[in-house]
């Protein structure tokens, strides 16, 4: 649990720069340059990211359950998941009207897939990892939509082309992750009989 914690500390607190501290970050990115903030950036984000990535498959290798989650909250997990995946590809498909409408569909993304595994999901491991990304991600939608507020930030109204072609790639990227590569990866198939 310790490498799962350590991993998650450093990910996440190098993703909540913004929220906590949004002028240092301006600051730092002055003083080093965009090169080398983005670089230590992205070493300080593998790191953590390798960290959980190792911790958590040690601590899935003796769970500790805290409860056992109904049979049909894994139903619920899928559909949220797809939920998820349609808001991940609403933050790169450019003129859809998700984004248009949600803003930072991104972190609300990361907020429905934590929640969607902690509602499957039971041992103490599951909560830290889960419930550690949906904290961050209610805090950094928080913090997002009051920067956007304190900006003027307007988003520009989304095309039903765009907001089609966002749907289209959400579902195919969720039936892709959770028909074959979520057993591949995770070890796990979240959809039972496939």
């Amino acid at each position: 649990m310790t490498y799962l914690i350590l991993g998650l500390v450093i990910f996440l607190g190098v993703h909540s720069v913004r929220i906590v501290a949004d002028g240092g970050r301006t600051q730092m990115l002055a003083r080093v340059g965009e090169g080398a903030y983005k670089g230590i950036y992205s070493l300080l984000s593998l790191l953590g990211f390798g960290l959980i990535i190792w911790g958590f498959g040690i601590a899935r290798e003796t769970p500790v359950m805290l409860w056992m989650p109904p049979v049909g909250m894994r139903h619920a997990a899928s559909l949220l998941t797809l939920i998820a995946f349609i808001l991940l590809a609403a933050a790169y498909v450019p003129g859809n009207a998700i984004k248009a409408r949600v803003h930072h569909p991104m972190v609300l993304g990361v907020k429905t897939w934590a929640l969607a595994h902690l509602l499957a999901n039971g041992s103490v491991a599951h909560v830290v990892l889960f419930g550690s990304f949906l904290l961050w991600a209610v805090l950094n939608f928080i913090a997002s939509r009051r920067r956007d507020r304190a900006q003027g930030t307007q988003y520009p109204a989304g095309t039903t082309a765009g907001t089609v072609t966002t749907v289209v790639v959400g579902v195919v990227a969720w039936g892709v992750f959770a028909f074959l590569l979520h057993g591949l990866l995770i070890g796990i198939r979240p959809i039972p009989g496939l």
